[in-house]
């Protein structure tokens, strides 16, 4: 498999399969709701979720506002061996750099928060290394944005990162936008998804697959939790 299309290949073979695919995304803390990862740890808790079905998985790094690092990057790629997204607030090459030595499939490319010229060179970059870049979008003139690249999956925030995700967005960004995603194109729903409902709404709207981090840390049983939103029905859509 071509390295650089590794994370998307994944996502793809679930759906193509009947089933959803749920990312869990392991963070330390978020603005609004604090503390997430408690006093687990974040290996057995990769692991757990492994062994329960995640096709993939995703990892905050960002350090100031979500307590991430490098660090919990390199525990969560040593101890699985599912394709994990880098999510942080990437702006140079030298983290792409790092990204594969930490052990990173894909990273997060963030529209909003990248010069034009820059963001074309950063994917460029990611490609060259094989990482694939996950560029995601909130609004509609970020989508035509990234429609110009050639990407293999393109992500839709449901809340606006700019805010540091503290908006009150729900999944109806996703049904406004993903008609306007060039065709071929995986399309993950991020963000403000918390039950089954949420996914099916985003997955009948026309998303592939959905990442889910809050919802899945605070329940009280994570792996009960993302069996429960990757169980929803497909079928019926």
């Amino acid at each position: 498999m071509d390295r650089a299309k590794r994370f998307s290949a994944t996502l793809w073979r679930k759906y193509n399969s009947g089933k959803v695919p749920v990312i869990p995304d392991i963070k330390s803390r978020s603005p609004q709701e604090g503390d997430l990862l408690l006093e687990r740890d974040p290996g057995a808790y990769a692991r757990a979720l492994a062994a329960a079905g995640a096709p993939a998985l995703s990892v905050v790094t960002e350090p100031e506002h979500f307590g991430g690092s490098p660090e919990l990057l390199k525990r969560i790629t040593q101890a699985v061996s599912l394709p994990v997204l880098r999510k942080d607030f990437i702006n140079n090459s030298a983290q792409l750099e790092e990204s594969v030595e930490l052990g990173a499939a894909a990273v997060l490319l963030t529209v909003s928060m990248l010069e034009k010229d820059l963001l074309y060179k950063l994917v460029e970059d990611a490609l060259a290394l094989g990482l694939e870049p996950l560029v995601e979008t909130h609004n509609q003139s970020e989508i035509i944005a990234a429609n110009r690249l050639c990407l293999t999956m393109t992500g839709i925030n449901n809340r606006n990162i700019v805010k540091l995700e503290m908006d009150g967005g729900d999944v109806s960004n996703t049904e406004k936008l993903t008609g306007l995603v060039r065709p071929g194109v995986l399309i993950i729903s991020e963000s403000s998804l918390s039950s089954p409902k949420d996914v099916q709404r985003a997955l009948k709207a026309g998303a592939h697959a959905v990442l889910v981090g809050t919802a899945i840390l605070q329940a009280e049983d994570p792996v009960e939790m993302f069996r429960c939103l990757s169980e929803s029905r497909m079928e019926n859509l």
